[in-house]
């Protein structure tokens, strides 16, 4: 009787019986914000745009016209368009568990791995998950068809546009029936999002769910090192917090193998996520991860946006991230559902001109936490160019952090396949750095921009740019 009142919840929206069953299985109590503002709308095929981010619940918001509308063997009526590959896993794992009593089939369709079998997948797909790159692919080979598609969702959509994948959203668009749904869910809503919903999108209605973090029980700190010690810092922190699961994260593909390596090496049983990696590998680390057999995950921007990691109760920048959604991003991994949660940045000279431009556009307080003793650890993996341990002058950057293999190379005078999404995560290297005649120390330009880092630390560490 208990459970039937729990399902008569999410019935008063609209949903039959065929989800309801599938939603007990799964052990649903009551809807979340983003559900209940969206399914109502969704069932009665209106186009909207709901503002939610991670671990909202919106994969069952849209799950819920997916299951309705969609029948078995009548071709692809579903599309569903997501930046990563991890992503287009988690949202196919959910749709599936969601159609069980409808037999739909739904394929995840991205790049990183053999486009071979998916020729024969699509076959029989009712519904596809995929990332812009690989459906843009397999419509240009004709092993797409989208004509049939009656409701389209763009998911993550603000990610998307990041990654620079709206040109290809649009291209797909193109080819799907003008005929249809179309839902975006965005946790921003930026205007290139609001143009594309212009475009393409029939009198959107707006709903919006409020923030899963919940900033009283979310402590944001920072630690001031000296440099070359940001990786002894950070061995310190978790091998004495005693914390639950961890995101570690960094600017890089190389950074993040260089601390990976490193901790393993130091007995912290920790694993990478990015794009350089196979999917298999990935999927593994995921699976390892959410299973609480690995605790810490060394991870990209790109990788890690819209993966759905529960009980994350520490989040470390060990890098400061390059833009200020991004430091959003992270910190909102933690402090979810009401939980407490810890996000802390670990700072060297060459941080703070990064962070004091974070800090400027931040309305919180950060507090700066005393250092503990720290003893250097010793490095097994040696340092290579590329990596960052706070020591200035020392690292270049990845050209190009891969979200979706298969999409398309941001130089448009060079349009082959290969694996690379992020086009805005590369960035230009310092001519000082590395083999340059110039000295760092002695160049003009080198000795004003350690003044300006040097007045940007003061004004960190005395409360400046908002903090205290």
């Amino acid at each position: 009787m208990e459970t039937n009142d729990k399902m008569e919840n999410f019935r008063k929206l609209g949903i039959t019986d065929v989800l309801a069953r599938a939603l007990m299985d799964e052990k649903f109590e009551k809807p979340t914000e983003i559900q209940e503002k969206a399914i109502p709308l969704i069932l009665q095929s209106k186009d909207i745009i709901g503002g939610a981010a991670t671990g909202s619940g919106k994969t069952l918001a849209f799950g819920a016209g997916i299951v309705q509308n969609c029948n078995h063997g009548i071709g692809i009526q579903s599309l569903v368009l997501v930046p990563t590959r991890e992503l287009a896993e988690q949202v196919t794992k959910e749709l599936e568990k969601f159609s069980r009593y409808k037999e739909l089939e739904i394929k995840a369709i991205y790049g990183g791995v053999s486009i071979n079998p998916q020729f024969n997948e699509l076959r029989y797909a009712d519904v596809v998950v995929g990332t812009p790159g690989r459906i843009l692919d397999h419509l240009e080979r004709g092993s797409l068809n989208l004509s049939r598609v009656k409701l389209l969702v763009l998911d993550e959509a603000d990610r998307m546009l990041d990654m620079g994948f709206i040109e290809d959203v649009e291209k797909i668009i193109q080819h799907c029936s003008k005929d249809r749904q179309t839902l975006l869910f965005s946790a921003t809503i930026p205007p290139e999002i609001l143009k594309l919903a212009d475009n393409y999108m029939n009198n959107p209605i707006e709903v919006e769910a409020e923030d899963m973090v919940d900033p009283t029980k979310l402590k944001q700190a920072y630690y001031d090192v000296p440099d070359g010690m940001k990786f002894s810092l950070l061995v310190d922190l978790l091998k004495h917090e005693h914390p639950g699961l961890i995101m570690v994260f960094c600017n890089t593909q190389r950074n993040t193998d260089f601390v990976v390596e490193n901790l393993k090496n130091n007995g912290i049983n920790a694993r990478a996520i990015h794009g350089g990696l196979s999917q298999d590998k990935r999927s593994r680390t995921m699976n390892l991860f959410h299973s609480k057999e690995v605790s810490v995950l060394v991870c990209t921007d790109v990788a890690a946006r819209g993966l759905d990691i529960k009980g994350v109760s520490h989040v470390y920048n060990y890098d400061v991230p390059n833009e200020l959604n991004n430091y959003v991003h992270r910190i909102g991994r933690t402090a979810r559902a009401g939980a407490n949660g810890i996000a802390i940045t670990i700072l060297a000279s060459r941080d703070y001109d990064q962070f004091a431009r974070l800090l400027r556009k931040l309305e919180v307080q950060i507090e700066r936490k005393e250092l503990p003793e720290l003893k250097r650890v010793n490095l097994v993996i040696e340092k290579r160019r590329g990596y960052h341990d706070g020591r200035d002058g020392r690292g270049f950057h990845d050209r190009r952090e891969r979200g979706d293999f298969g999409a398309r190379r941001g130089n448009k005078g060079n349009r082959g396949r290969m694996s690379g999404g992020d086009r805005r995560d590369r960035k230009p290297m310092n001519k000082f750095s590395g083999g340059s005649r110039f000295s760092r120390r002695t160049h003009p330009s080198s000795r004003r921009d350690d003044r300006r880092a040097m007045r940007n630390r003061r004004h960190i560490n005395r409360g400046g740019y908002g903090m205290r």
